[in-house]
């Protein structure tokens, strides 16, 4: 390659994500199905601590949370088609609009329906964390490698 053919950083930077697939939604749809999992024991473990309006309250938080990924995974696909810089804002600041949406969302619930709370909202934090880190090990121990990562 000559010097006139490489690309500054800004030009990288600026450009869209020579991945072609939707790489980031691939992967929030892999949490779902993991959230499929998780959720009834989540919902189980509630109902053995709350009765049955504690599960109903977890169903709920579980929903919410795997609404959430799918979100994220939309919104960052969507970003990477455009720019590394849309990416890299979409990945910060999309990370604390979700989570201000999470927050709002169960307010709103709380707010409208007689819901035990403390069920809602534990199982939320838990299911979050829980398919973070599922995820992140699933990822790093090489269960991604279906992922088209390079262009």
């Amino acid at each position: 390659m000559t010097d006139a053919e490489y690309k500054t950083i800004d030009e990288v930077y600026a450009s869209p994500s020579p991945v072609t697939a939707s790489v980031e939604l691939i992967v929030a749809r892999e949490t779902v199905r993991r959230a499929s999992v998780i959720g009834p024991i989540v919902v189980f473990i509630a109902w053995i601590f709350r009765g049955s309006a504690g599960a109903s309250a977890a169903a709920i938080g579980v929903v919410v949370v795997a609404g959430n990924f799918l979100l994220a995974g939309a919104i960052l696909s969507r970003a990477a088609r455009h720019s590394m810089k849309a990416y890299h804002a979409a990945a910060l600041a999309g990370f604390v609009v979700r989570i201000g949406l999470i927050t709002a969302s169960m307010f709103l619930i709380a707010s409208v329906f007689e819901i035990d709370r403390p069920a809602l909202g534990v199982a939320a934090v838990a299911v979050y964390f829980i398919l973070l880190i599922w995820e992140t090990w699933a990822l790093t121990r090489g269960s991604g490698r279906e992922y088209e990562w390079k262009a």
